[in-house]
């Protein structure tokens, strides 16, 4: 197997994550989970993910498809990038497990599938407002909020691109 298909092995299906989460969670690995629309990887990208693996043994990262990425308002031109881009790049990362694409407006359904043991966000959260707080919660898991790297963000690159912003 060459190099890039074991990156595009890390991009799950729900039915072959089911399966990998069996494997894991005999293996009593500690999962964290996170997801986001991760248009336009940056710093701030990498240092999120790397403070979430942190956490645990096996980080999975939910990804907003394109049109649930456009019903979240983040602008006329976003996402930038298409799903398979994002989902691709992110799977490249040394410190991310799995990525999966959920076309919900929210991670839901993907949290409840998944049951993990950690949930992450960023500290713009209140634990209990984040999506999958009660699902974590209940089965006695942790809600991990990180702070944001300072200067770094889709939409600043964005708007530096287009010269609105120094």
């Amino acid at each position: 197997m060459n190099k890039l298909e074991t990156i595009q092995n890390k991009v799950f299906s729900p039915g072959k994550l089911k399966r990998q989460l069996a494997i894991w969670r005999f293996q009593d690995k500690k999962i964290v989970f996170t997801n986001g629309v991760f248009d336009l990887l940056h710093l701030g990208h990498i240092d999120y993910l790397s403070k979430a693996k942190d956490e645990g043994n096996i980080l999975i990262v939910g990804v907003n498809t394109d049109d649930s990425t456009r019903r979240l308002n983040k602008g006329k031109n976003r996402p930038i990038t298409n799903e398979q881009s994002r989902s691709t790049i992110l799977a490249a990362l040394l410190f991310v497990d799995a990525v999966v694409l959920f076309e919900e407006d929210t991670p839901y359904e993907l949290i409840k599938q998944i049951q993990p043991d950690v949930l992450v966000k960023g500290s713009d959260y209140k634990a209990e407002d984040i999506v999958g707080y009660e699902i974590v919660s209940a089965k006695g898991g942790n809600i991990v909020t990180i702070d944001f790297l300072e200067g770094y963000s889709t939409t600043a690159i964005e708007e530096k691109i287009k010269g609105e912003k120094q």
